[in-house]
C-alpha cells in the first residue's frame, strides 16, 4: 500500500514588487500602513498550530535580506532576532507572532515591515507508535495536521501479526479528566473511507495490538486459524472459513471455549459472536 508521509506545507505568496523598506524610524505622528505583500489571514497561517521549542521558523522580511532567515526555537521558547534580541515564539501560533514582529520592527526599526512567518521544521510535537508495528518509536510530528496514517506508515506500517484495531490514547483537554481512548478500524482506515483517517494531536499514543485469533475445524472448505474482528459471529467465521462444504451443517455447532479458566464444550448459534481463543466445531449432516 502507498501511503503519503508528509502533510502538506503551506502555500507560498508572490511577493509584490515594492520600494526598499530601508531602515529608519516613522515619521511623528505617522502610522505604518497594514502590510499588503506579505499578510496573510490566520486560516492561511495554519492559525491552529501552537510554535514550540525546537521548531524551526521560516521568517521573511520583504526587502530585508539580513533579516529573513530560519530561526530555531530554543528550549526557553525564544528566538535571537536581528534587533529585536530575544523573541519570544512558544506558545503563539504563526499569526500572532507574525504580527508581533511587525509591530516590533515597525517600532523604530523599519517602515510598513511586511512580514511572514512559517514553520519550516516541526520539532516540538510528537506522538508515539507502539505494538505490531514494524518500527515502534517516538516520531515528530511532521506538519500541524498529521494523519493516523501517516504516523502508521513513518512506523513501517502494521506486521502481519497486527489485530485490525488501532488504539489512540490522547491526553484530556481538561486537567484531571480522564485520558480520552478512540479506536479506529485498519482495514476502513486503509481503503481510504471517509471519516476514518483521524486527524493526530502532540502526544497522542498509537498502539497496534497483537490481534486474537481463533480456530476452525470440521466441515468448512479452509480450516485453520483466523485473525478475530471485533464483533465477528460464528455465521462470519464460517464465510471467513470459505464456507461450508457439501457435506457441513450450520446445527450443532460447538466451540472449545475458556469459561473461568478451564476450557469447555459450549453449544454457539450463528449469530452468535466468537470469542478470542475459540476452536469452532462445524458438524456434517445427518444425510
Amino acid at each position: 500500500m502507498t501511503m503519503t508521509f508528509l502533510a502538506s506545507l503551506l502555500a507560498a505568496v508572490t511577493l509584490a514588487p515594492q520600494a526598499p523598506g530601508a531602515l529608519q524610524t516613522p515619521a511623528p505622528g505617522s502610522q505604518p500602513a497594514a502590510p499588503a505583500a506579505l499578510a496573510q489571514t490566520p486560516s492561511t497561517l495554519s492559525d491552529n498550530y501552537v510554535i514550540g521549542p525546537q521548531d524551526q521558523l521560516s521568517i521573511t522580511v520583504l526587502d530585508e535580506t539580513s533579516l529573513t532567515g530560519k530561526y530555531r526555537v530554543e528550549n526557553d521558547g525564544f528566538f535571537n532576532f536581528p534587533f529585536l534580541e530575544r523573541v519570544r515564539a512558544a506558545g503563539r501560533t504563526l499569526s500572532e507572532l507574525q504580527a508581533e514582529l511587525t509591530k516590533l520592527l515597525a517600532d523604530g526599526f523599519i517602515r510598513n515591515p511586511q512580514v511572514r512567518v512559517e514553520i519550516d521544521q516541526y520539532k516540538s510535537q510528537a506522538i508515539f507508535v507502539t505494538g505490531e508495528v514494524r518500527s515502534p518509536n517516538e516520531y515528530t510530528m511532521t506538519g500541524s495536521s498529521m494523519t493516523l496514517l501517516q504516523a502508521l506508515a513513518m512506523a513501517g506500517s502494521p506486521t502481519a501479526n497486527a489485530s485490525n484495531e488501532v488504539i489512540v490514547s490522547r491526553q484530556p483537554v481538561t486537567p484531571g479528566a480522564e485520558m480520552e481512548i478512540i479506536r479506529v478500524n485498519r482495514r476502513d482506515l486503509e481503503l481510504g473511507r471517509a471519516g476514518y483517517d483521524l486527524v493526530l494531536k502532540d502526544g497522542d499514543v498509537i498502539n497496534v495490538p497483537k490481534a486474537q485469533t481463533f480456530f476452525i475445524s470440521g466441515f468448512v472448505r479452509n480450516t485453520g486459524t483466523y485473525v478475530l474482528d471485533p464483533g465477528l459471529t460464528v455465521e462470519q467465521a464460517i464465510a471467513l472459513a470459505g464456507g461450508l462444504t457439501e457435506r457441513g451443517s450450520n446445527r450443532r455447532i460447538s466451540a472449545s471455549r475458556m469459561v473461568k479458566g478451564k476450557l469447555t464444550e459450549v453449544s454457539v448459534r450463528l449469530e452468535d459472536k466468537v470469542e478470542a481463543g475459540d476452536t469452532i466445531k462445524v458438524p456434517s449432516r445427518f444425510f
